[in-house]
């Protein structure tokens, strides 16, 4: 795809947003009753925020000219911002973190692929140099202190030179011996020949019946043959079967990756001379016309001053340095302007940041003719006009110093005027209280380890084993599918469970795209913590790597076997969270994981695990949910398979986003059984039905298949594919020794996140309650318990 398809995609994209921006407000202001109404309206501005977020995203990741790289970045961060708005939004109105758009979908003509939300490249690409470097001290640190990843996961056990002697010599007589085998069994076979053609003797055989049976066997088997090729070709025809060579990777596809690569070096290259550019003309414009601007603005200000004198007679106050200086006096607002800035379209934080990025695309790049710049470098004139305001400004400072000794001496001259230094003393005893107010607040944040750098604490961390390596696990690699009943099974009251790749948009959504984008995290409806509860076995760990590797976080591993004997006592305790947090804000954006996160929250700790004090985070997590700010790129992410055991207030105040993991449904297990079954090495053929598969083995979940698979396709069994293809029946006799998850543990999933805040108001809009009414139930439920407990 050329620049200049990318350039007419971008056009088309920003003329599709500037026509929401322009639609959305009408809608939003209208007063509704109506919740179902209300939601197809949020809805569908969300999905075609997406469809612009896609496009957008795409553009951003192969356009080379900085320039417009820049504005595109800019709309592309407010479209992110916005969709996290109406999630919320959404989520507001449904009581529910999921939703089904299938009537939407069917009605704006979208498949259901087209809503899957794809994560920014440039989340890594901008800071790979960074992450690269990160990731070999943290590999050096741990070589250093013995406990190196690369060891733990390919253990290499010495043994003695005779043993090792020993067991080459029984390896090589064990071939010696399959040879001597296979030599004997021709020499019996050539024996036996001999003594069958000595038995017949010269016995003639009929040659025309002798050619008639050929023929039959031949004919029979060609037929086979063409009849299997005309099914296949109409399974192809049908969409039944994929085409021939369909898997493999053509030579387009090896092209465009190599024109991807070559275009990634001409933005780095472009981005590089845009740099120096600014430099380089800021330094020539300085030169040429510093002068120019310096006694053009002198000209402005003295010509003020005489305009003033001739009005009111005396000359003006010159404006000090706080109010702006002489760019107050010019700054010539007009009446609309001041009501634009009054007026507020929407409570969005984001919209006005897309307005703004339309603006600017409309004014400089709508019908700009870039006829002359093929290459797509950098626009020197649209450099020229930005630095001409900054040299201007900083000119400005100088020119304000000389003209008020200027005003100065012409009040001396002509009026006989003197300046009052009293407005100044009292300025400068405010700016006094001022300086004493914050001095007080930076008082109260004591830093427990200011003598200290973060590589030793970092280094620290590692050591101790609170600071881990995170796995190399895409989000994509979380395999599944949609729900495509979801909206069907609601009209009826019935509540699905979500499906792998509604979680998988919740955590793009709440975990990856805030921690990937400042600008996001810092506008957009904050999530400081989020809990992923499931049975074993369903991703849980997987996604919390996932959210890792696709922003470049670090991840922290809180979980209470973890922490068990480190930093004993209550300052220890105290100087593990301080150092954890603070490596986490200065090394951001930064992952908290506490794996089986209910022993903190035990309702009961069980005798076995009283020695590893599991509740010792119970106190302190909330304390830094507090202290967690905008501008702090951290999550706290939980991991649960039995959050029934956790006291569930103290659990729902830690954790601001629950999200339900389910086992797989068919849809999934279908998806999930061809893939996995693919990427270690086994060949999808007509002999292996992998519809049964995925019926068969309901209640199964992804590590299940994960493992029956690898045991499965062991070395030799690959290589036997193609005399033997694989069959339904060798998977399905590995995974008859494993335990599903049966559906009265779903249930308990169910019925727990039902007691959860958002469940019960769920619950309750369901059966046309309000949420009132939920809270004094639940006050009254704490009342019974706390009466119970004294009884007791």
């Amino acid at each position: 795809m050329s620049n200049t398809m990318y350039n007419k995609m971008w056009h088309q994209t920003q003329e599709a947003l500037g026509a929401l921006l322009d639609k959305e407000p009408q809608k939003m202001v209208e007063p509704q009753r109506n919740q179902v109404f209300i939601f197809q309206t949020l809805a569908t501005f969300y999905i075609k925020y997406v469809q612009i977020f896609r496009n957008l995203e795409n553009v951003y990741d192969q356009i080379v000219h900085p320039q417009k790289r820049i504005l595109i970045r800019k709309v592309l961060d407010g479209v992110m911002g916005r969709i996290l708005e109406l999630k919320n939004e959404m989520v507001e109105l449904e009581l529910t973190e999921f939703h089904y758009f299938d009537d939407i979908l069917q009605d704006l003509k979208l498949a259901p692929q087209q809503l899957d939300i794809p994560i920014p490249k440039y989340f890594l690409k901008e800071k790979l140099e960074v992450i690269k470097g990160r990731e070999k001290i943290l590999a050096q640190i741990l070589a250093d202190s013995g406990i190196d990843t690369s060891e733990m996961k390919f253990p290499v056990k010495s043994m003695p030179f005779d043993q090792a002697v020993k067991l080459i010599q029984i390896a090589e007589r064990a071939r010696q011996g399959r040879l001597r085998a296979l030599f004997m069994k021709q020499i019996y076979l050539q024996e036996y020949r001999a003594k069958q053609s000595k038995t017949l003797g010269k016995k003639v055989t009929d040659t025309w019946a002798a050619a008639l049976c050929i023929q039959k066997v031949w004919r029979r088997f060609h037929q086979c043959k063409k009849t299997e090729k005309l099914r296949e070709e109409e399974m192809i025809f049908l969409g039944m079967n994929p085409p021939p060579l369909f898997n493999e990777v053509s030579a387009t596809v090896i092209q465009a990756e190599k024109v991807d690569r070559l275009r990634n070096e001409v933005q780095m290259k472009h981005e590089e001379d845009y740099r120096e550019a600014l430099v380089t003309i800021k330094n020539d414009l300085k030169l040429i016309e510093g002068l120019d601007i310096k006694e053009n603005l002198q000209d402005q200000i003295r010509h003020w001053f005489i305009e003033c004198r001739n009005l009111t007679g005396t000359f003006p106050d010159y404006p000090d340095i706080e109010e702006g200086g002489s760019a107050i006096i010019f700054s010539n607002k007009t009446i609309q302007q001041e009501e634009d800035e009054k007026w507020k379209m929407s409570p969005s934080l984001f919209l006005p940041v897309m307005k703004e990025g339309c603006n600017a695309y409309k004014e400089i790049w709508m019908n700009k003719d870039e006829s002359w710049n093929f290459s797509q470098d950098f626009d020197p004139e649209l450099i020229k006009e930005e630095k001409r305001k900054e040299l201007e400004s900083e000119i400005r400072v100088q020119v304000d110093e000389l003209m008020r000794q200027e005003l100065k001496n012409l009040k001396l001259a002509v009026d006989r005027e003197r300046e009052h230094p009293a407005k100044v003393g009292k300025k400068k005893k405010k700016k006094g209280k001022k300086g004493k107010k914050k001095e007080k607040k930076t008082k109260k944040d004591k830093d427990l380890t200011a003598d200290r750098t973060i590589e030793s604490l970092y280094k620290e961390l590692v050591e101790e084993g609170l600071l881990i390596q995170a796995l190399k696990v895409n989000l994509s690699d979380y395999i599944g599918e949609y729900s495509y009943l979801g909206t069907t099974l609601r009209q009826v009251s019935i509540e699905p469970m979500p499906s792998l790749l509604d979680v998988r948009q919740l955590i793009t959504l709440y975990g990856i795209w805030p921690l990937g984008s400042a600008a996001v995290h810092e506008k957009a409806p904050l999530v400081k913590s989020l809990l992923l509860a499931g049975p074993s076995g369903v991703g849980k760990k997987m996604l919390v790597h996932a959210i890792c590797t696709e922003t470049g976080a670090n991840l922290f591993n809180l979980s209470s076997s973890n922490i068990a004997g480190k930093y004993p006592g209550k300052n220890g305790l105290q100087m593990m969270l301080h150092a954890v947090f603070k490596v986490a804000r200065q090394l951001q954006p930064s992952v908290v994981w506490i794996e089986d996160t209910e022993k903190t929250f035990y309702k009961k700790v069980p005798n076995a695990e009283k020695t590893n004090e599991p509740k010792r985070l119970k106190r302190h997590l909330p304390q830094i949910l507090k202290l967690l700010k905008p501008d702090d790129r951290i999550l706290i992410v939980g991991t649960t398979r039995r959050p029934f055991d956790a006291e569930l207030q103290s659990f729902c105040r830690v954790y601001q986003k629950i999200i339900l993991v389910p086992r797989p449904d068919y849809a999934s297990r279908y998806v999930l059984w061809k893939q996995i079954i693919e990427r270690n090495g086994g060949v999808l053929t007509s002999a292996l039905n992998v519809s049964c598969l995925a019926k068969v083995t309901d209640g199964f979940t992804q590590g299940h298949i994960v493992k029956v698979v690898k045991a499965v396709l062991t070395d030799q069994r690959i290589r036997r594919q193609i005399h033997k293809p694989l069959t339904a029946v060798e998977f399905i006799t590995a995974i008859t020794s494993m335990d599903p998850v049966y559906k009265e543990e779903e249930e308990s999933f169910k019925n727990w996140y039902a007691k959860t805040p958002l469940g019960k108001k769920r619950a309750l809009a369901i059966t046309g309650g309000s949420t009132e009414k939920a809270k004094d139930k639940g006050k009254r439920k704490e009342k019974k318990e706390k009466k119970a407990k004294k009884k007791k």
